[in-house]
């Protein structure tokens, strides 16, 4: 005689250990993982028997326990399957006889769940808790690392591409692109790395967050300012602005809320321990620490050092700064490749404007001989004496002169400019090269519409020709007639 195969028990150590790693590996709260599974099993309940069926769900994830007891009400014929049962249907199964008007109570545990609900819909089940614990996993990430926006991670560089790293912290996978790197840093798979988290978005359909990490931005270093000067972090030296070419070089600005404390002094540290540490995190990037003042002049001042400067005109309404530096203190102020003016510019919010002491402006007939006579005096006329009044002059009233070209006028504006030590403004030389090329196009176009309209008084006047001279014939053709 056959015997019955028998069905397997579930074994609940095995259930607790795979709902602690799933809360452990998800970083899932084992209430919320709890909930989720509730939802789940009463998401089966209703594709099975219907959305009215009512059951009683328990989960007990610290015994390894999940029962559901499902109410229905005994009926002879079924109308609602979600809220009745047959009483035949509970004799054949049962085996018992039930009274009509009693409530069945049906339990459903691990051991008969999959009798009860079909492998299919457990399978599917099965899905949809993994799911939703990915999908809470992804909401938990985001959330959390969007709270450390603009805060430093400590990450492992898990991957060197030539678009970015892929940093790993905390088994969640980030993005160091290249614009956003030291460009003169070189960077080793498993090697360890300190960023900013810049900015947490979610991509597009799938909901992964993108985690974008920076080593070049403003904000890394400032953060880096509170982590080695004690001062910084206890708000005793607030950093008022920063101006960074990340590798090559930063200008910080700093004040002190306290007359005790030197704000340079402080950031700098002792024989310049506190701002080495930063250096070397920062690839050697050289670091000018200048004290802020609300004097604009002042601060301008401070802002080009080490180069010291003579005198400071500012315009408040356009932002603009005109800087007189002593002649040996203006490739210090202009720095390698223009980059101390630059950095200079981009901490104070002024555009500033060099100009060599005692080459504040020339007069013109220092240049008499480079621009000819006869031009020269057409230029007084103008009412145009000095160099600079040359160099701002609107170029159609230049090139409305007598003799002079574009090449002539590029010529006589490099020469001043070599003497004051500056350099041709790209803007303005493209302006000075398409003038009246618009006006030649504008031409063109009429010259254009004159001929179509001489095309058309050639046809008439062909049309005017041909029929005089059908005329012509039949005058000749009448007279031949007559002479007959």
């Amino acid at each position: 005689m056959a015997r019955r195969k028998q069905k397997p028990k579930f074994d609940k150590k095995l259930i607790i250990e795979a709902f602690a790693e799933m809360a452990r590996e998800r970083n899932i709260d084992r209430d919320l993982l709890q909930g989720i599974l509730e939802e789940t099993l009463a998401l089966m309940v209703k594709k099975k028997y219907g959305q009215d069926a009512e059951a009683d769900i328990i989960v007990n994830m610290e015994k390894g326990d999940i029962e559901i007891y499902l109410t229905r009400a005994i009926v002879e014929e079924v109308e609602n399957p979600a809220l009745e049962i047959s009483r035949q249907e509970l004799r054949e199964t049962t085996g018992d006889d039930f009274v009509v008007g009693d409530e069945y109570i049906e339990e459903i545990t691990l051991d008969n769940i999959a009798d009860s609900f079909g492998r299919r819909l457990v399978a599917l089940a099965a899905q949809n808790l993994g799911q939703r614990a990915r999908d809470i996993e992804k909401d938990n990430i985001f959330n959390e690392y969007a709270s450390k926006a603009g805060e430093i991670i400590v990450g492992e560089v898990y991957q060197v591409r030539p678009s970015g790293l892929l940093v790993m912290h905390n088994k969640t996978e980030m993005r160091l692109p290249r614009e956003e790197q030291i460009h003169n840093e070189r960077y080793k798979k498993n090697s360890t790395i300190r960023c900013i988290v810049k900015e947490v978005r979610r991509l597009t359909g799938s909901g992964i967050p993108d985690i974008i990490l920076s080593r070049s931005a403003d904000e890394f270093m400032a953060r880096l300012f509170e982590i080695e000067i004690p001062e910084v972090y206890d708000g005793i030296i607030e950093i008022k602005a920063i101006a960074r070419e990340p590798g090559e070089r930063a200008k910080v600005a700093v004040i002190s809320y306290d007359d005790r404390v030197d704000p340079v002094g402080a950031c700098v540290g002792m024989k310049g321990i506190r701002i080495h540490s930063i250096v070397r995190e920062l690839n050697n990037e050289s670091i000018d620490v200048i004290e802020y003042t609300n004097d604009p002049r002042m601060f301008i001042a401070r802002a080009l050092s080490p180069a010291r400067v003579r005198e400071i005109t500012i315009n408040l309404e356009t932002r603009n700064a005109t800087v007189i530096v002593p002649d040996d203190q203006v490739s210090l102020a202009i720095g390698k490749n223009g980059q101390n003016v630059r950095l200079a510019s981009k901490l104070t919010g002024f555009s500033i404007s060099l100009i060599k002491e005692g080459s504040e402006d020339i007069e013109l007939i220092e240049f008499k001989d480079e621009i000819g006579s006869e031009m020269y005096m057409q230029l007084i006329e103008l009412e145009i004496d000095t160099a600079r009044e040359f160099l701002q002059a609107h170029i159609d009233d230049l090139l409305s002169l007598e003799g002079m070209s574009k090449e002539l006028l590029l010529e006589i504006r490099s020469i001043i400019l070599q003497e004051f030590d500056e350099k041709e403004d790209q803007d303005i030389r493209e302006d000075i090269l398409r003038w009246g090329l618009d006006d030649e196009e504008d031409n063109s176009e009429e010259d254009d519409e004159d001929i179509e309209d001489n095309d058309e008084n050639v046809e008439v006047n062909k049309a005017e020709n041909q029929n005089e001279s059908a005329g012509t014939t039949e005058n000749s053709e009448i007279k031949e007639t007559d002479s007959e």
